[in-house]
């Protein structure tokens, strides 16, 4: 998907820009192509964007490390507020409080909106936090001869002044 030039969607039909597509996304590893619909208006002081995507991801469970599919369907809305002030530098403090509703997406009214970087945020933000094969995994399950082998851990020889340490203490 090529980026939009913002100032040419108000020259569209009701100011709309609708875009189907299929197609891998750069830094997203997917098994199938992200499929879905962008619906992009131009709303005079912010973009209204509503998608509609769908793609396949691996990822890896993080209690037994077995790697496994998952489908990330989403139907993300957003307004995107224009505003001509983004283009000044900053020549503020590098840190400072941000009031929460400063906390919006805001792209410059002369600038231009990039649908695949939108799509590729979507979906990162849908990727589960906890990634999970099954609701009941029970993780990496040792066997019997790993939890009872009689024979002594290697000690890593680093240790060894810690060991000596503990020994010498009562018990």
């Amino acid at each position: 998907m090529e980026p939009i030039y913002i100032p040419h969607l108000t020259t569209t039909p009701a100011r709309t820009r609708v875009i189907d597509f299929e197609e891998f996304i750069q830094d997203l590893e997917t098994l199938m192509p992200v499929k879905g619909k962008l619906k992009i208006t131009h709303s005079g002081n912010y973009l209204e964007v509503i998608g509609n995507c769908e793609a396949i991801i691996t990822l890896t469970c993080h209690r037994c490390l077995q790697q496994y599919n998952h489908r990330i369907k989403i139907q993300p809305k957003e307004i995107i507020w224009l505003d001509a002030a983004i283009e000044e530098t900053d020549s503020g403090p590098a840190e400072r409080e941000i009031a929460p509703e400063d906390l919006v997406e805001t792209l410059s009214p002369q600038g231009h909106f990039d649908p695949t970087e939108w799509v590729y945020q979507q979906l990162c933000l849908a990727i589960p936090f906890q990634q999970l094969c099954q609701n009941n995994c029970q993780g990496i399950q040792l066997t019997s001869n790993q939890v009872t082998s009689s024979e002594p851990t290697p000690i890593d020889s680093r240790w060894s002044a810690l060991e000596n340490l503990k020994n010498q203490l009562p018990t």
